[in-house]
């Protein structure tokens, strides 16, 4: 039905069932298991968010509030002790979400309400009745059709559908057509009809059909009581006998229109919210997309930033690059380019300087085409680009170093890369778009400052248009860098950037320019074997259900697992019983029945055909692939690599390990050299605690775990178990990622009791691991972050959360952040040393890959015996801890040979 335009002179309420469409968006989104990185669950509160942006964009109303429902009893209850009785048990993934929700609504500045004894319906009525005395139009948002009741003219209700994102309208005349009963006759309606989802009963035989003609013939529950001996047969019968049931039923349905509210709808209005606040949340939820459509399609209620960059540009045409530089002001030049770069090469087609200001304050940059340039300005501009002393400040700058690389140019002198500034000053951020971060900072908007007509400053060229619109990014660049280094100056962010983040770029940039040689005709067959692999277990599949059926359908898989073969049940999900991964492992040990690991096995072997095929695709002209490093994306400043990710390769499998297999030596070199830091993360872990018994354990000269073990359970090492072993190697990995008791019990698959009870045998041995554990967690709350040895921060505002479900997760991320961030610090500070070492060692040889903890080369023909030492020695000196850092090397012509 085509929405009814509001009068537009008459304010429009706007009234929200949070639980209601909190409930409809959890389980709509429930199947995508929406997390964040640490963990929370998300679905209810990314999906309420997205309908409630959409909302406030397409109606437009001038007041809203959210009404929510109460834990206490309503006076429902009271009236009927089975109200309600029915429903499931919340489920765990929702708890949490809704003061999630709370969050998002303080964030925005929208009211919310509840009130104990009541149901969020009964608010939305009494709201509702205000408002229309007060001549507000009223929009309602749910899914509960009760409140159908309350559609008249003054009045619409947007009732969810399907989901949270199809709605049907419905003002009197909709309610009509759909039910063929005006708003005022479906209470009458649905207490003859009853209620499962309410535990209303219903009368035997009395369909929706019989109730709504009975309504309609006599136009009121109140008449159809008063003649109900005029309705005959069986279902006449039946009403009499429940008769009392649907009186009650009637009192149950009917909204409260007198709610004892102290809230005036006239003040109900969206109050005035800002970006940094939303920006605070919506980083911890990661809702990026969410963010950017919030902005977009609303604003804040604020006024906008009103200010853009005035500034002067030129056209630097043939001869005039040298002469503009030269004359350029001392002082940090901001950059800008356009092209297309992506890994390990590019092509930049224009550049943008904006040059620092000038004795009387004046912005000026210069916009010039890189492909036209003569061989004087390419002099020029390439000298100034690769001078160290020539400050600059680029946004993003590793695929414009590649592109520059590409063209023969070098860039130098880099003080600030705005991107990785931001992602240091906000760590548990996603994305960093410029235009957002220049709002954020600077509280300006992206684009030329407006002329005097109030129009963005355009050009009848449209090539001035573009040297003008990218002369605003590089000065952007310039000044946001200056904003960033003045907020990371006191959180001692300034040293890890220039030390260690920047450096980095131009290593990370050497590695994705070299690759990695691929063996393209290794690679196809694999990918033919795992096919068949793949095709096997589908046949095997149908042979011993006796049917075709697809085994990537979940819907298939459940009539077949649990109907026709009769299974055990699995966990339960908006669509059945789950047939993930997990689930299929626990039938597997369950019986004996073939299918489950068949299909275990088809999807390993589907992986991994998937993997070799992406692979395949990425091996460039050059015969290698070179994949993309990421510093930006990890908060606790692990790398992550993608197209392909490399980091990703299955080694925990013999048939994962072939595919190591296909990386092989390049031409011209003579092996490949793998070096990896061996348990890095428990000598941090003993470095920060200080525990002198830990400390022995790598002393003892016995495996670490073996010795730990050894203490653990009192015997001596050669006496320890492979199963003791593995315990304790779980507890000393978990202990250092922030495992809890629950999450030991299920990578030991012992009960709970077990688990904790092992953890307190490990603290009487390693008390100092203990109390360094509670101590980072209390030092944390206190603070708001955690710090690595070198000083990157970790922001966890949820450790002092009433939830207590984002608090335990905040308190395991300040468990595992420093140790995972100080592991992540010293690999980076390996990289640089190893790299300066090569270089000033003149050896050929080359870094290639970085995978977690494990470094890759290409070794040239007669330099073995030499990266050998020099990789131990610049790995080994890294940084000093209490454990020495140790190192393992292996070597052979494919990555799989060279492991250890």
């Amino acid at each position: 039905m085509p929405k009814k335009e509001a009068t537009p002179t008459r304010p429009c309420l706007l009234l929200l069932d949070g639980h209601s469409l909190a409930y409809r968006a959890f389980y709509a989104l429930k199947d995508a298991n929406l997390m964040t990185t640490e963990g929370q669950h998300t679905e209810a509160v990314y999906g309420f968010t997205s309908m409630l942006i959409n909302v406030l964009r397409d109606e437009k109303p001038t007041h809203v509030v959210v009404c929510f429902d109460r834990s206490e009893p309503t006076f429902r209850h009271e009236s009927y002790a089975d109200y309600k009785a029915n429903r499931q048990e919340t489920p765990d993934d929702f708890r949490g979400q809704v003061s999630l929700i709370f969050e998002v609504l303080d964030a925005l500045r929208l009211p919310y309400l509840s009130l104990a004894g009541f149901e969020a319906d009964d608010l939305i009525a009494t709201l509702a009745h205000r408002a229309s005395e007060r001549d507000m139009n009223v929009l309602i948002v749910t899914g509960d059709r009760d409140a159908l009741q309350l559609v008249d003219e003054r009045v619409t209700l947007l009732m969810t559908r399907r989901g949270i994102s199809d709605m049907t309208r419905f003002d009197p005349d909709a309610v009509v057509e759909k039910y063929g009963l005006t708003p005022r006759q479906y209470p009458d309606f649905a207490a003859l009809r009853g209620d499962p989802s309410d535990n209303l009963p219903s009368i035997p035989s009395v369909g929706e059909k019989t109730a709504a003609k009975w309504v309609r013939e006599f136009g009121s529950l109140t008449e159809l009581v008063d003649r109900v001996d005029e309705v005959k047969g069986k279902v006449g019968d039946k009403l009499r006998e429940h008769l009392g049931q649907v009186i009650h039923n009637r009192q149950l349905t009917e909204l409260r229109r007198d709610v004892p509210l102290d809230a005036d709808v006239a003040e109900l209005k969206m109050g005035q919210w800002d970006r940094d606040e939303i920006h605070k949340l919506f980083d911890t939820l990661q809702f990026r997309v969410l963010r950017d459509r919030l902005y977009q399609s609303i604003g804040t209620a604020e006024p906008e930033a009103e200010e853009g960059f005035d500034v002067e540009v030129v056209t630097l045409g043939s001869g005039q690059v040298a002469g503009w530089l030269a004359a350029m002001p001392r002082g940090r030049a901001g950059l800008a380019v356009k092209g297309v770069y992506g890994s390990g090469t590019g092509r930049l087609d224009h550049l943008a300087i904006a040059a620092p200001a000038d004795a009387e304050g004046r912005r000026r940059a210069a916009y010039l085409g890189l492909t036209a340039l003569t061989p004087e300005d390419e002099a020029a501009l390439g000298g100034w680009l690769a001078d160290e002393d020539a400050p600059k400040a680029l946004h993003d700058a590793k695929g414009p170093l590649l592109a520059l690389w590409a063209q023969g140019l070098d860039l130098r002198g880099l003080t600030c890369d705005t991107a990785l500034a931001a992602y240091l000053a906000m760590p548990g951020q996603r994305s960093f778009p410029l235009d957002d971060l220049v709002l954020r900072y600077l509280h300006r908007e992206l684009r030329a400052e407006a002329d005097t007509g109030g129009q963005a400053a355009l050009f009848d060229d449209p090539e001035d248009d573009a040297g003008q619109e990218l002369a605003v990014r590089a000065q952007a660049v310039q000044e946001l860098a200056e904003a960033l280094e003045a907020h990371l100056e006191p959180r001692g962010g300034i040293r890890l950037m220039r030390e260690v983040e920047l450096p980095l770029v131009r290593v990370l940039a050497e590695l994705e320019r070299a690759g990695i040689a691929a063996d393209r005709e290794y690679f196809t067959g694999l990918e033919a074997e795992f096919g068949a692999a793949v095709k096997q277990a589908v046949e095997e599949a149908h042979r011993v259900v006796g049917e075709q059926f697809n085994l990537g359908s979940p819907k298939q898989l459940q009539e077949i697992l649990f109907v026709k073969l009769g299974l055990p049940k699995t966990k339960r999900i908006k669509t059945g019983y789950t047939t993930d991964q997990d689930a299929l492992a626990q039938l597997a040990t369950q019986t004996d029945n073939e299918l489950p690991t068949i299909l275990l096995r088809h999807r390993d072997q589907t992986k991994l055909r998937v993997t070799v095929e992406g692979l395949i695709k990425e091996v460039a002209d050059d015969g290698r692939i070179h994949t993309t490093y990421n510093q930006i994306i990890a908060a606790t400043g692990r790398l992550s690599s993608e197209k392909p990710n490399l980091q990703n390769i299955p080694i925990r499998t013999a048939e994962g390990r072939r595919i190591r297999e296909g990386f092989i030596v390049g031409e011209g070199f003579e092996s490949l050299l793998t070096a990896d830091y061996s348990q890095i993360e428990l000598r941090i872990m003993a470095h920060l605690s200080g525990d002198e018994a830990l400390i022995a354990a790598f002393e003892s000269g016995h495996d670490f775990h073996q010795a730990t073990a050894s203490r653990v359970f009192d015997i001596p090492p050669q006496e320890v178990s492979g199963e003791l072993r593995a315990r304790i190697k779980a507890m000393n990995y978990g202990l250092a990622y922030g495992l809890s008791d629950f999450g030991l019990s299920g990578q030991l698959n012992i009960p709970v009791a077990e688990a904790r009870a092992l953890k307190n045998e490990y603290f009487e041995e390693f008390g100092g691991v203990r109390d360094y554990l509670e101590a980072i967690v209390a030092q944390a709350r206190h603070d708001g972050y955690t710090e690595t040895i070198l000083g990157r921060r970790r922001y966890l505002p949820d450790l002092t959360s009433d939830n207590r479900q984002r608090r335990e997760m905040a308190e395991r991320m300040a468990l595992n952040a420093p140790i995972q961030g100080s592991a992540a610090d010293i690999i980076k500070v390996a990289m640089l040393h190893v790299h300066r070492a090569l270089s000033e060692g003149g050896l050929r040889s080359r870094m290639l890959l970085q995978v977690h903890d494990e470094l890759v080369f290409e070794v040239a023909p007669g330099e073995l015996e030499a990266l050998r030492e020099l990789v131990v020695g610049q790995m080994c000196a890294a940084y000093e801890l209490r454990v020495p850092l140790d190192v393992s090397v292996g070597v052979g012509r494919t990555w799989q040979d060279a492991g250890h």
